[in-house]
């Protein structure tokens, strides 16, 4: 079994690339980790989808077929070239995609270092595939650890000691660009997380917000949260000819603000648009000031400069964390805690049949048939238990069932990791430190 982890991120496509290859919806979501299953070469799978990224996570036990068949199910999807995907992707394989899959977890993978969104999504994307059945033990091993090792990055390092995201950098643009926003007429579209964002630091900084949303029961509950005001979805025409400011982070498939929609305004007007695909898509000029996520880059890069010294820390624990990672999963092997069952059994078997000699309980001439008979019996008593040990080695419990199994077999002064280990390559995973 391998992991592999193909990566379509800020760092290597533009928008446009990563618009064709967002999954914006769970039906949309569903028919591709559906497709993505359909290969033989693929075993467990997880789609992760943001603004910033497009990843498939999966376990497999051919890499290179599944990565032939990942890149050639994206090209269908997107239209984009087969090789150009390829050209374009980071690659990753077992160890190092673990290395990547706990970097992503602690955002040092984000393009704000440090935001707190990412951690939610991956919990959002794990969830919907295994609740679905897209995934099972093996991936969802990596993902339990990948959030223990984003919790120890929170705790030793102050990278998210003030949290960010993309919506505070747009608002962090915005005030940049304007003297003051207080009483200017702020909308934002959507109800998401980022929508969240947007509208409390909006307020924060004065702006007079209102929410707008397709179901109105959704927009109601948000803009009761931030204390904000509400506005139906049908009146989004004369709201965009009216407000100065909008903030978009809609799931749209398509973009809801478009030329058919702009009129023409005396006064000039700041959108941001936080959605991917976007939601606004204009030609004309009409005093118009459009930021996208690709453009806030100015700001993200003060932000990763100034958490260097964080993210340092934070890289030396996710390369400890992979390595003890694949350590953990080496113990979690049952045949060897099987073969140690029968071996402590057969033991106990000798020790026994040879107390019965010394005691001259039994003819030392039956000495042999004594202790096959001792060892017969503990086989049989213990058949039963191995054979289910071994039907839940794929289950969900598994992980379970083998910790109980090393605490129960092994002597206070082994060290369990040791016990257990073989030796694979982590050279990858160490030289990411």
């Amino acid at each position: 079994m391998h992991y592999l982890n193909i990566s379509f991120s800020h760092k290597n496509s533009t928008l446009e690339i990563r618009e064709k290859l967002t999954y914006p919806d769970e039906t949309s979501k569903r028919a591709c980790l559906v497709r993505l299953t359909s290969s033989g070469a693929v075993n467990e799978v997880i789609l992760i989808s943001t603004c910033n990224r497009m990843e498939v996570f999966c376990s497999c036990n051919d890499i290179s077929e599944a990565t032939k068949h990942i890149l050639s199910m994206l090209s269908a999807r997107s239209g984009i070239e087969k090789e150009e995907l390829e050209g374009r992707a980071d690659i990753f394989d077992d160890s190092s995609a673990i290395h990547h899959l706990f970097s992503v977890a602690s955002s040092l993978d984000s393009m704000v270092v440090g935001e707190t969104q990412i951690a939610g999504q991956l919990k959002d994307a794990f969830r919907f595939s295994y609740d679905n059945g897209f995934c099972s033990q093996k991936l969802a091993r990596a993902m339990h650890h990948a959030f223990k090792c984003a919790a120890k990055v929170r705790q030793a390092t102050d990278i998210s000691s003030k949290p960010v995201s993309i919506a505070s950098v747009a608002v962090a643009k915005l005030k940049s660009v304007l003297n003051s926003m207080a009483g200017k007429k702020a909308l934002v579209i959507g109800v998401g997380e980022m929508s969240e964002i947007s509208a409390k630091h909006l307020k924060s900084s004065g702006a007079d917000v209102y929410i707008m949303n397709r179901t109105k029961e959704n927009a109601i509950k948000l803009a009761n949260e931030c204390g904000v005001g509400v506005l139906e979805y049908e009146g989004l025409k004369q709201a965009v000819a009216e407000f100065e400011i909008i903030f978009s982070a809609t799931s749209a498939p398509h973009a809801i603000i478009t030329d058919e929609i702009i009129k023409g305004a005396d006064f000039d007007r700041y959108w941001f648009d936080l959605a991917v695909p976007r939601d606004i898509i204009y030609s004309k000029g009409e005093r118009i000031n459009l930021y996208t996520i690709d453009d806030l880059r100015g700001i993200v890069e003060e932000n990763r400069t100034i958490r260097e010294d964080e993210a340092r820390k934070a890289h030396t624990i996710i390369g400890r964390s992979t390595v003890d990672f694949f350590e953990w999963l080496d113990t979690q092997n049952i045949e060897p805690m099987i073969k140690e069952i029968y071996q402590k059994a057969y033991e106990a078997a000798r020790v026994e049949t040879a107390r019965v000699m010394d005691k001259n309980f039994i003819p030392r001439e039956y000495e042999a048939e004594a202790r096959k008979l001792a060892e017969q019996s503990l086989k049989r008593f213990l058949h039963e238990m191995i054979a289910k040990m071994r039907s839940t080695s794929e289950d969900a419990r598994s992980d379970m069932i083998t910790n109980t199994l090393q605490f129960l077999i092994t002597r206070d002064d082994v060290d369990v990791m040791d016990k257990y280990k073989c030796e694979h390559d982590l050279t990858r995973a160490e030289g990411r430190r």
